[in-house]
């Protein structure tokens, strides 16, 4: 499924490129400072942010002038794709690893010959290759994790466990008895049926994939099915919020998540969520390593780029562009500003150089990142054509398993199904 409104970028005429042909040509260089857009999702404090770093930019660079849009997750996708589609995307734009080939393979992309990355984290250097060619460069760096809260496993009477040791069956129990040991006061945790990253870790501990190399999926229908089975057993012990409060919760994104409003003491988030969670919990949130990292001969927990950096192949300016990519990436400045809200930054000197400025939180989860480097066996391929559907799918397979409308085999037959068509391998 291409995010690419169908109706529009294949049938751009004769005339209409003529037009974007001559609007391309009809600027006036040598009037004034180059003017570059980049384009971004996230909160308005994101926003702000960023706005600073482009202040910061453009005043070293007076030749340049960037103008900053931004939107929340859904509406970029729709933009983005309506204005690549016509000719007019941003100059420099985020990408996300569930789009990149979506853009990359169809040239909308530039290729990122002539950056310097010689500073980038191996763990992610390459996440933003394509067939050998770049077109995305990760600005920092996430893992998967459980974000826990001391205060209910005190509360509910049942001790933290020991991430570097336990298992998905003890991570079933503990949930379950955090329900118990608090009346209902706190849900063990929240589900984690609602997104494939975490069943990407669980098959990765197999030996196993979300994606091959060549697009296709890489994960056995039993291990989907054992998946969905720990997310029935909980479900059934009641470990995990009704059905109903489920589909709420997942509505309502991470502040609305069980630990975020108090609710619960396990959900499942990425590691730089760490520091927003705590603060709309009101007390500090833990990170803990997936459960099963030692019950297998691998680990599941990756690094993955929070986002890229990439630069529109009809862009009037690359070069300034690719200097303004060259900034956020490897300039500290800009890290100073951004901490670690674009997760970790790549640059592994500049993710030195502010080390000591993090706030609480995201120096809680830059210890996080060090604790588990070491474990990291691999990365993952970049995701097929399509992937961008897969989280509408697991959230409506979630749900019919929540409300017991299918067994977990049927769910992971469905799932599989599903995915299959969207990526366009089956």
């Amino acid at each position: 499924m291409s995010v690419f409104p169908s109706a529009r970028l294949p049938r751009l005429t004769a005339a209409a490129l003529a037009v974007l042909a001559v609007a391309a040509c009809s600027g006036s260089p040598g009037e004034g400072p180059v003017e570059l857009r980049f384009s971004w999702w996230g909160s308005d404090e994101r926003q702000a942010t960023m706005l600073r770093v482009i202040e910061e930019f453009e005043a070293e660079n007076p030749d340049i002038s960037v103008s900053g849009e931004s939107t929340d997750w859904s509406a970029y996708w729709d933009r983005l794709a309506t204005s690549t589609a016509a000719g007019d995307a941003p100059d420099v734009l985020m990408q996300e690893d569930r789009y990149l080939r979506e853009y990359g393979d169809r040239g909308a992309l530039l290729e990122l010959t002539d950056l310097d990355v010689s500073g980038i984290d191996p763990l992610v250097a390459q996440s933003g290759e394509l067939d050998g060619r770049v077109f995305g460069i990760a600005s920092g760096v996430n893992a998967y994790a459980i974000h826990a809260d001391p205060v209910a496993f005190e509360e509910a009477g049942v001790e933290m466990p020991d991430d570097d040791t336990w298992t998905w069956q003890d991570y079933a129990e503990i949930s379950a008895r955090i329900s118990e040991g608090s009346d209902g006061a706190y849900a063990g945790s929240q589900s984690m049926a609602y997104n494939e990253t975490g069943f990407q870790v669980f098959a990765r501990q197999r030996g196993e994939a979300l994606y091959t190399e060549d697009g296709r999926l890489g994960f056995s229908e039993q291990t989907l099915t054992e998946w969905y089975e720990i997310v029935e057993e909980m479900a059934d012990s009641g470990a995990q919020p009704s059905a109903e409060r489920g589909v709420e919760i997942q509505a309502g994104g991470v502040e609305q998540s069980v630990v975020s409003t108090g609710q619960g003491a396990m959900a499942h988030f990425w590691s730089n969520q760490v520091g927003n969670v705590s603060e709309s919990a009101g007390r500090d949130i833990e990170l803990l390593r997936y459960p099963g990292e030692t019950e297998h001969e691998r680990t599941g927990l990756f690094f993955k780029p929070a986002m890229f950096y990439s630069v529109s192949a009809r862009s009037e300016h690359p070069e300034e562009a690719l200097r303004f990519v060259d900034h956020m990436l490897n300039d500290p400045a800009a890290a100073e500003l951004l901490k670690a809200d674009l997760g970790l930054p790549a640059n592994l000197e500049v993710r030195e150089a502010i080390a000591g400025d993090l706030s609480e939180g995201d120096a809680r989860m830059a210890e996080f990142m060090a604790g588990i480097e070491d474990t990291i066996v691999d990365g993952n391929p970049a995701p097929p054509i399509g992937a961008g559907g897969v989280v509408d799918i697991g959230s409506r397979v979630a749900d019919r398993l929540a409300f017991g409308d299918i067994t977990p085999q049927e769910a992971a037959r469905e799932f599989m199904t599903e995915v299959e068509r969207s990526i366009g391998a089956s």
